[in-house]
């Protein structure tokens, strides 16, 4: 999707929604290959993958509690494409008198390749990300997105089947209370540092961001927890007793 944007031999063609001054890398970092793939196919992931960062002493989960999906059986699992938006300085009526619209998340749409995760750092109490948007992202092949902030027009993501959590959903407008400042740079979400090309994996249970520089050694222990958990299940399906069944990786 989106390939004629995508030539290797010069940079996309861009909306204008943001000065390419604030566009930090044009291109998201890939993961490396096959990995998102393996990734994909551990049952459980966010739970599984939360013990092996516990395990190796990285930070980055985030409880579907506070990340709430609005597709309750959805799982993703794609590299992370950031967006930091921040509110407007001027008065919410002006801006609307005015037709001021500083949001750039369409930017990201626009760089977006198929799979990526569209993570934004957003703001409190306002859509960062409507049904339009949502749809757009669906159209450029995303897996969806994540959200620290307000997003709305629920029922028309949904619709179109794509993925969001979010911390608050809201029917109140972004569209003139919110600038876009920064795509593919750092961004914080719950607390948790994201950089662009991050692994993002989320499912019912909660949102995991894995470091692309360490996501090599986390999908290998992850592999070795899930083929152990999924041998103590069918021990469980087999009658064997409780003081029986294995209790280590």
């Amino acid at each position: 999707m989106n390939d004629e944007v995508h030539v290797e031999d010069g940079p996309p063609k861009l909306t204008g929604k943001i000065s390419p001054d604030r566009i930090r890398l044009m291109r998201t970092p890939r993961p490396p290959a096959g990995l998102i793939e393996q990734l994909k196919r551990i049952a459980d992931a966010s739970s599984v993958i939360a013990d092996v960062m516990d395990e190796l002493g990285i930070t980055g989960v985030v409880g579907a509690s506070v990340l709430k999906p609005t597709l309750p059986t959805a799982s993703i699992v794609g590299p992370a494409l950031t967006v930091r938006n921040v509110v407007q300085r001027e008065h919410v009526y002006e801006t609307a008198r005015e037709r001021v619209n500083r949001m750039a998340e369409f930017e990201a749409h626009n760089l977006a390749f198929p799979g990526d995760v569209v993570v934004i750092e957003g703001v409190s109490g306002v859509s960062n990300m409507g049904g339009i948007s949502a749809q757009t992202g669906k159209r450029q092949g995303e897996a969806g997105a994540i959200v620290s902030g307000g997003i709305r027009d629920v029922g028309h993501s949904r619709r179109v089947d794509y993925p969001l959590w979010a911390t608050e959903i809201t029917p109140v407008t972004g569209k003139w209370r919110i600038e876009t400042v920064e795509i593919n740079g750092d961004i914080q979400i719950a607390g948790v540092r994201v950089s662009p090309g991050d692994i993002v994996v989320a499912d019912e249970t909660g949102v995991c961001f894995i470091p692309l520089a360490r996501a090599g050694e986390v999908l290998e222990r992850a592999l070795v927890k899930a083929n152990f958990e999924h041998a103590k299940c069918g021990a469980i399906d087999a009658g064997t007793a409780v003081a029986d069944l294995p209790n280590r990786e």
